[in-house]
């Protein structure tokens, strides 16, 4: 079947497999190797893209439900050669070892930070309903609790969220 991606900014109409995932549509077809295939089952979110916007499992996304879709990538989130906020606080503050789960943490975390701004509670806001809650250390470590660091650098990924969201 033939789909349309804007892919960080750049459209392309690629043929694909109906079984195919945007992961491995985005690995495969377009060498953007920057989100990872961790476990293969949504759990572990080193797979983790922003989708119109919204951050997804790709390994949990068919590439033909999302025709027409735009997508960003952890290559993508840099501009005219400036790391985005967020990368440029992970090295800041070492929130990375072996840096497999990396792309993942981050396009989550610029997901979750936009998910924020736009007043959505997570399961630990005071809150629920009454607009933006405050980044708490306990807000991050909730909204990113889908994404997973087997090297245990979780230490250092939420001051690095909480840096470039301030």
């Amino acid at each position: 079947m033939e789909i349309s991606l804007t892919v960080n900014g750049e459209e392309h109409r690629l043929e694909v497999d109906t079984r195919a995932t945007l992961l491995d549509v985005l690995r495969e077809r377009l060498d953007l190797t920057g989100s990872k295939k961790g476990c293969d089952h949504g759990q572990c979110g080193a797979c983790t893209i922003l989708i119109d916007g919204m951050r997804a499992n790709s390994c949990l996304a068919l590439a033909v439900a999302h025709d027409g879709a735009e997508i960003v990538t952890v290559e993508g989130l840099a501009r005219d050669g400036e790391l985005h906020p967020l990368q440029a606080a992970f090295i800041e503050h070492d929130a990375f070892q072996c840096g497999y789960c990396t792309p993942g943490q981050i396009c989550s975390a610029v997901g979750m930070l936009s998910e924020l701004d736009a007043g959505w509670p997570s399961a630990v806001s005071p809150h629920l309903g009454a607009g933006r809650s405050d980044l708490t250390d306990e807000e991050i470590r909730e909204r990113m609790s889908g994404n997973i660091c087997r090297c245990g650098a979780y230490m250092n990924i939420v001051p690095a969220i909480a840096d470039s969201a301030s």
